[in-house]
Parts: C-alpha cells; structure tokens; sequence
C-alpha cells in the first residue's frame, strides 16, 4: 500500500497583511535564509539537483510517519510551487522541463493554468509566474510547508492563503526573487528565481504526492495520442519512443521550452474529478472554477506508449493520491517527469469539450484579472 501523509501539527496563523506591510515572520524568514545561501550560489549556474533514496512516494525511508501517525521530527524541506501561466501570450514557458511534477487546472473562460512543483531541480528561472486559486491550497497540503510563488490572488483569497500551512511569496513578499522579462507584455512577463526562495533543490523525499514509480502494470491499450479539452483549451499527448514520453501539444501547437526544446513527461494522468464554482470571482463577475482534488473517482494514466483504466482515491487534503487497477492493485509511474491534467468528471470523455462545468463558461477576457495586477493585502 502507498504510506500516507500524517496530518501536521496545526502552526500559528499569519495575519493578513495590507499593501507596504513588514513580511510575515515565515516569509522574512525564509527570505533571509534564501538571500544568506543566495550568496554561496551563482546565478548563472543552470540547475541545482538533489538525489537521495526515496519510498515509491517520493519519502526517503528516514522520513515515513511513525505508526501513531505524528509526523517525524526531522522532515523534508519544503517544495517549491510556481503558479505558472499557460495562455498564448505566456508560451513558450520558461523552466517547465525541471518540475517533477505538473499539474493542469481549468481556470476561468474554460482556459487552463499551470502549478509546477520542483524537488530534485532548480532552473535558473521559471515562468511567466501568474496568480493563485483557492483549489491551489487544497492541492498544496499533500506537501509539508510548500513554498508557493504566485503574482497575487482574488482580494478576499488572500486572508486563506495566509492562513493556509504554507509559505506564500508573492513578489511583494521578495521583489528580489521576480524579475520581469523585455520579450512579451505584462502580464505576461513576470519570472520567478527559485534560487532567491530556497538555497537548494530539496530532494525526492519532499515529493509527497504517493504517487509510486516502477514496472508498468499488465494490460492496458496501446496508444498514440491521448487529447483532454476544456472549454477554451486543447492539450494532446503523444507518444514519442525516441524521446521515451508523451509530447505536449497546446492548442494545436507543440509545446516547447524557452529554449526550444519539446517537452515529454514519461508519464501523464487524466484525472477525472468534479469542478464547481468557488466563492471567488474575477472582475467581470465570473466565478472561479474550484477543481476538487480530495475524494475519489476515475483516471487514466498514460506510459510507455500505452493507456490505462484506474482508479484514484485521496482521503483527506493531507494525503497523496492513490492510483488503482479494478483489483486493487498500485498502479507505477514511468520514472521522470508527470503531467495531472484535471478534467472534469461530468463529462463522458475528456477529449470532449463538454468538460465544464456551469462555472467556466466565463469570457476568455477574464484570463487578465486584478489577481495579476500589484497584490493587495486584504485584511
């Protein structure tokens, strides 16, 4: 069986901070420990790595929960989180290829966003960074303290996201850390140093998704190309031998680094699970898709050139998620990089643009929302 995140022992909340406030105490902490090991690290080296023993969850033996289920004393560093802009202008991305994990979100207008989570790298930069939802902080509890690095949220999110056991660093928090790009327009040009939030990559142990890696399961069907829409979105994957993965088209066209190269993940899941309104909305009114990721439901995961039929299950927010066949058995991931692509659940397939919910059916325009303009503390 896949081991299960212990819940945390709950932390002192931070107050919500109004525009020009001092830095909560996490975030001047974490900020001057980064700028302390920033000056024994070169900014132009290309990535830092991290490799260590790990469980088939990412959790290095050391630091599976203790049978009373508290959480061990000595626990990974934290991930790092980038909220990570996935619209026309925004492409190509700088910085996807390095994340462990990526997962794909509908957001607003039927468009999709990206939230990259980083363990065993660090680039150089990563980007265009864009703002939070409140599905995020769901998401995000799976991992220990996460550093989460966004543009700004909804006004009346910000309160939860302070809240929330997380290390949230906006570049109001640490403009040393975002730097904005001359090539394209705001707001799509705002970049994230990951080097200024952690001095280090901090290793597989950090990646607590329960996600298990290994042989591929028996069964399955062959197959080339697997395509997932949203109402304003098209991804489709396809299967590379040469490159050993599933190449990532958007809209119709390949998705590449900033560098130009094609992005491949050797493994990628469609998710199925229920996407309803959330409380927030953006400035036209348009009320935010909130994607749940705790409970249980359909998925299929695609490797090595093949599909398959599982099952998923997330208990609790604490939780990874766990992925199934029909009997029970733990389903492995192809080693290397995972796409999670949310789609929604009420739809019969998710290659059919039926995957929406009420909520989504919003105006693209909503894409450039007071989330992206300066962050505005809310108390």
């Amino acid at each position: 069986m896949s081991e299960r995140v212990p819940s945390r022992p709950k932390r002192s909340r931070r107050p919500a901070r109004t525009e020009g406030a001092g830095r909560s105490p996490a975030a001047a902490a974490l900020l001057a420990s980064a700028l302390a090991a920033a000056l024994a690290v070169s900014l132009t080296a290309g990535c830092t790595t991290s490799r260590e023993p790990s469980g088939d969850d990412g959790r290095s033996a050391s630091q599976k929960p203790s049978p009373g289920g508290d959480r061990p004393s000595a626990v990974a560093a934290p991930v790092l989180a980038v909220k990570i802009d996935n619209a026309p202008p925004a492409r190509p991305q700088t910085g996807l290829d390095a994340a462990d994990v990526v997962y794909v979100e509908q957001v607003e207008g039927g468009l999709s966003r990206l939230m990259a989570v980083y363990a065993t790298r660090l680039p150089k930069a990563v980007g265009p960074v864009r703002s939070a939802r409140e599905s995020d902080l769901e998401l995000l509890r799976q991992f220990h303290q996460p550093v989460l690095a966004f543009s700004g949220a909804q006004g009346r999110l910000l309160p939860l996201i302070d809240r929330a056991p997380l290390d949230a660093v906006t570049p109001s928090d640490a403009s040393g850390a975002y730097f904005r790009g001359a090539d394209r327009a705001a707001p799509h040009n705002l970049f994230l140093r990951p080097n200024r939030l952690l001095p280090s990559a901090p290793g597989a142990a950090a990646l607590t998704t329960g996600f298990r890696y290994g042989p591929a399961p028996s069964g399955g069907t062959t197959a080339a190309s697997r395509a997932v829409r949203y109402p304003a979105a098209r991804f489709t994957f396809t299967w590379s031998a040469s490159r050993a993965g599933w190449l990532v088209s958007t809209d119709g066209a390949a998705t590449r680094t900033s560098e130009g190269q094609p992005l491949a993940p050797a493994t990628v899941v469609v998710q199925y699970v229920k996407v309803r309104t959330s409380r927030f909305h953006d400035f036209l009114g348009n009320n935010t898709p909130y994607t749940e990721t705790v409970g249980s439901g359909k998925a299929q995961v695609l490797r090595d050139g093949r599909a398959y039929d599982v099952n998923w299950r997330r208990g609790t927010a604490t939780d990874g998620t766990d992925f199934t066949t029909a009997d029970g058995a733990p389903v492995a991931f192809a080693r290397g990089q995972v796409w999670v692509v949310f789609a929604n659940a009420s739809s019969a397939s998710a290659s059919s643009s039926s995957a929406s919910s009420s909520a989504s059916q919003a105006s693209p325009a909503s894409n450039v929302s007071p989330a992206d303009r300066p962050v505005s503390r809310a108390p």
